[in-house]
């Protein structure tokens, strides 16, 4: 089920094969086969009163509320279910059914403990909205509240509060958990006025599978669920459409306001990334925002062992700029750079990389996306010529197979990952491969054909079985090979994978997955139909992650699964700005739009638009910022929305660098771990507090839209404007747009976005340009932005990081669904509740061998470092494998990374560390001195006295 409009209450327009004419009303309408009668009301202008239905949930026919008349049948069949004909003849209003609708509704109403048919005051009730809408105004029967169990209110969950009495059992929440999100977490139990909904078999919310997405609190007519800051705040007062600032599924959602303050955010159903779903953080971890923690007020001090000392706007940009010009005088242009954030807007990125460029006449800038994603930029350049996905989400509805490679859409990306498992109930087939069992291997009503458990760092060697069993078996779409891809680099290609070296029998070995499975799970993808490829982190974040996405591109062209909807190759990009942050030049070699900052042509373009020199040597990735630090050559850092300190590998290697600069200016919501190193903060602003874009894994751009005044004063893009002014290079824009203008002046893939056209069409996928006026749903339809694929030979390197006796488990990384990135937003709301702490999954048999009960301290150690927590015994990893989060600081889990990286982009070897795990008393010597050096970092002077 596609979560769009047209799908509700019958067969849309792009599925039917033939048209029907009826007459409702004594009007025309000529809709596909296959529509219902509500369905074709609706596209007429006739809403018919309906209860059970909704926009988001197909049809059930229960609430008999939209009953109609149909000439020449006989009784009052239910109009959401009641399929058109030709020529029928249909009456949605007589007196009938008036009568008949009004005293259906009246026996809802009785069953519901409200006092009055007046739905002011009780928060958004459906129930009587409708009972309005069919004139009922009083009700004969009393309610009698022991028609339902005395089982109280549910508050256990931190967001929305459930009364069992004010439950009709419309079923709505119970269709919505499983249509919609797929959980199943909801049903009915009992027996007639005893009926009511529950979650799980006598649990509370908390205690129950329910992942808090909000889909059945947005489908309950009754306000027996509620959001209880609703029940707090009250009703809503005005609202707009802005764009979730969380992972690169990119929901839309409209926040709704009671005058400046944020009451709920509600999934916006046109949102053509989400369709109106959501998950826990959009729909709910938005509290950040006014969070205790927050600094509002910029501070400065001399060395990082001094307290902060509030100062005004004024000085803290004019004493950073006074900073940067002195390291610069003192050590050389390049002595400075910049960090963007995959969390600001476009335009915000834009400005940092243009402050660097312009401002501080060097190319010393860099991003959080190039330790997740990097690889894929490079990788998917080498072979189709782009450096981003291939398709739109709503291609899932067209896919039979998915391969599902190092990435947990569940966790990760939630909405999506729904959506998935609709498409999968609806029988396209999964692979899954994967170190861990995660949710989708095996699901309510979903369970993967193949999981392939991979030991981590030999992702391209089983993408090279898969591609040997493709080639030697003649499953090669040779057609679309000769057609659309280079021939003798396909014929070079081909003869390696086909190498007996490369069969699935010898890579076996090396993979530690059976040599059986990987030839089914090959011949399944490619002759099942049409074959997606979707990937994450565990591709990318690999001394081989380049090589792995040029393997997953030539599995996908030598098949034919490019080009057209319901395939393609679809990295599952994480934070919510990633793809924007690439996209707009954040890179130290490239300028936005991916063009090397070497090509004089594209460099003169810049420079002329900018009105100044710039450089066209490539400048440092961060790594060569720090170890530039550690040799006294690069002594200032400004660093927007990023925190390296925690989310960088090797962290010991991290706080050396940022220890010994001169000036490290930090622009963030919190005094987060960088922060501690900073000399400079300069607070910044949440997404309801600007105005902008962000790009979702799609590439799709979409609007952020500010609903409060920031409450530092500033939003991120004048902070940056302010700095660049301060340091001698005039930055002069009245608002974001105007930024977006010049990105679209300069940037060819985006020639024809601006605001005013996001406005009209809601988003665009670029490249969107005068070929593309509207934006590009599926790339690389007709032949490669390269021209011609490009297969390349993938040989599998081991990864120096071995296990031994010293350390002999394998650890990998990722996250969790409650919790986002390094969790400085979402550990400061209810998410916490979820997710108090990081955990070490340990396999039963490896944790028997070394004495560790489930739940004890365990001490994890590398050849970088080592810290300590707590253990969960669980067969979701294989032996020898074992797996963390990293969404809490007092876990360190980068301590324990290595510096091993990416050989084309320096992406960090997150997924593959050698360890060894032993029991422990507690937190490490490290944990411990960080932790004390954190505390001491973070004071703060309290204000002089006047």
């Amino acid at each position: 089920m596609q979560l769009v409009q047209e799908t509700d209450y019958g067969t849309p327009a792009s599925k039917a094969s033939a048209m029907v004419t009826l007459t409702i009303d004594g009007r025309s309408a000529t809709v596909p086969a296959g529509t219902s009668i509500m369905r074709a009301a609706m596209e007429i202008g006739t809403e018919i009163p309906k209860l059970c239905a909704t926009d988001m949930l197909d049809a059930f026919g229960s609430c008999r509320l939209c009953l109609i008349e149909i000439e020449g049948r006989n009784g009052t069949p239910a109009s959401c279910t009641t399929p058109v004909a030709e020529g029928l003849v249909v009456h949605t209003r007589s007196e009938r059914l008036d009568r008949l609708r009004k005293g259906i509704m009246e026996l809802y109403v009785s069953d519901h403990p409200v006092a009055a048919l007046d739905p002011a005051g009780e928060g958004d009730i459906e129930l009587l909205d409708k009972a309005a809408e069919v004139g009922l105004t009083e009700v004969r029967y009393g309610f009698d509240g022991a028609r339902h169990r005395d089982t109280g209110l549910d508050e256990s969950n931190p967001y929305f509060s459930y009364d069992p009495a004010k439950c009709i059992v419309c079923s709505r929440c119970v269709r919505a958990c499983e249509d919609v999100q797929g959980t199943f977490a909801l049903t009915i139990t009992g027996r007639g006025f005893e009926s009511v909904m529950a979650a799980g078999t006598d649990q509370s919310f908390l205690e129950s599978d329910c992942v808090s997405c909000g889909a059945c609190v947005q489908a309950c007519p009754t306000g027996s669920l509620i959001e209880k800051a609703v029940i707090a705040k009250g009703k809503p007062e005005w609202s707009t459409v802005t764009t979730c600032a969380y992972c690169g599924v990119g929901c839309s959602f409209k926040a709704e306001m009671r005058g400046d303050e944020v009451v709920r955010m509600i999934p916006y159903k046109d949102g053509k990334a989400n369709h109106g779903h959501s998950c826990v953080k959009g729909r709910f971890a938005w509290g950040y925002a006014n969070h205790k923690e927050r600094i509002l007020n910029p501070m400065i001090r001399e060395k990082i062992t001094d307290p902060w000392r509030e100062v005004s706007w004024e000085e803290a940009i004019a004493h950073t700029a006074s900073e940067f010009k002195r390291i610069q005088a003192k050590y050389g242009t390049g002595s400075i750079g910049g960090l963007t954030s995959s969390r600001c807007t476009d335009e915000e990125t834009f400005l940092v990389q243009k402050l660097v460029r312009a401002g501080f006449g060097n190319n010393n800038v860099d991003t959080c996306a190039r330790v997740c994603h990097s690889p894929t930029g490079y990788g998917l350049s080498t072979t189709f010529g782009t450096s981003a996905g291939t398709q739109d989400f709503d291609s899932v509805e067209q896919t039979d197979v998915m391969l599902l490679m190092g990435a947990n859409p569940t966790d990760a990306h939630p909405v999506f990952g729904s959506r998935m498992k609709q498409r999968l109930r609806e029988g396209a087939k999964l692979i899954v491969i994967d170190p861990r069992r995660i949710e989708l291997v095996r699901a309510p009503h979903v369970e993967a054909a193949y999981h392939l458990p991979v030991l981590p760092g030999t992702n391209v060697a089983i993408l090279t079985a898969l591609a040997h069993v493709v080639v030697t078996e003649g499953l090669v779409d040779e057609a679309f090979v000769r057609e659309r891809c280079e021939w003798d680099a396909f014929q070079d290609w081909a003869a390696f994978v086909a190498e007996e070296r490369n069969s699935p029998e010898a890579l076996s070995k090396v993979t530690g997955v059976a040599a059986a499975d990987i030839r089914g799970a090959a011949r399944l993808f490619a002759t099942g139909g049409n074959g997606a490829i979707y990937y994450g982190l565990g591709v990318t974040e690999h001394s081989q992650g380049s090589t792995a996405v040029m393997a997953i591109a030539n599995l996908a062209m030598a098949t034919g699964n490019i080009g057209r909807p319901g395939v393609g190759v679809n990295p599952m990009r994480g934070q919510n700005n990633v793809q924007g942050s690439c996209d707009m030049g954040s890179f130290p070699h490239e300028f936005s739009g991916y063009r090397h900052v070497s090509n004089d042509a594209v460099r003169g373009l810049f420079e002329d638009a900018w009105g100044t020199w710039l450089d066209k040597e490539p400048g440092l990735r961060i790594n060569n910022m720090l170890d530039a630090a550690l040799d006294g050559s690069f002594m200032g850092l400004y660093v927007q929305g990023e925190d390296i300190m925690q989310s960088d590998p090797d962290t010991r290697h991290v706080a050396a660098g940022l220890s010994a600069m001169e000036c490290v200016v930090m622009q963030d919501l919190f005094l987060n771990e960088t922060a501690n190193y900073a000399h400079v903060f300069l607070p910044g602003s949440t997404f309801l507090e600007k105005d902008g874009t962000f790009i979702n894994a799609e590439r799709r751009i979409q609007l952020v839209r500010k609903v409060m005044e920031p409450k530092s004063g500033l939003a991120d893009w004048e902070i940056t404007a302010a700095l660049s002014n301060a340091l001698g290079y005039p930055m002069h824009y009245d608002h974001p747009s105007e930024i977006m203008d010049e990105i679209a002046r300069l940037t060819p893939t985006f020639a024809g976005v601006s605001f005013e056209r996001l406005a009209e069409l809601g988003s665009i996928q670029w490249p969107c340009n005068e070929q593309a006026p509207t934006g590009t749903p599926v790339m690389h339809i007709d032949k490669f932005v390269r021209g011609k694929g490009h297969f390349v030979i993938t040989e599998y390197l081991a990864t120096d990081e071995r296990v031994g006796p010293r350390y002999p488990l394998l650890l990998t990384t990722g996250r969790i669904l409650s919790q986002y990135n390094v969790g400085a937003q979402t550990r400061r709301t209810d998410n916490v509740v979820w997710h108090k702490e990081d955990l070490l999954e340990i396999h039963p048999h490896d944790a028997e061998e070394r004495g560790i009960a489930d739940g004890s301290w365990v001490r994890l150690a590398s050849r970088s470092g080592e810290t300590a927590l707590r253990a969960l015994v669980t067969e979701r990893v294989a032996p020898g494998v074992v797996y963390t989060t990293f969404h809490h600081p007092d876990t360190q889990a980068n301590v324990v990374t290595t510096d091993y990286s990416d050989w084309a982009t320096n992406c960090p070897e997150y997924k593959c560390t050698a360890v060894q795990v032993s029991p422990s008393n507690g937190r490490s010597d490290w944990q411990e001195r960080y932790s004390a050096f954190a505390d001491n970092s973070r004071r703060i002077m309290p204000p002089a006295a006047e």
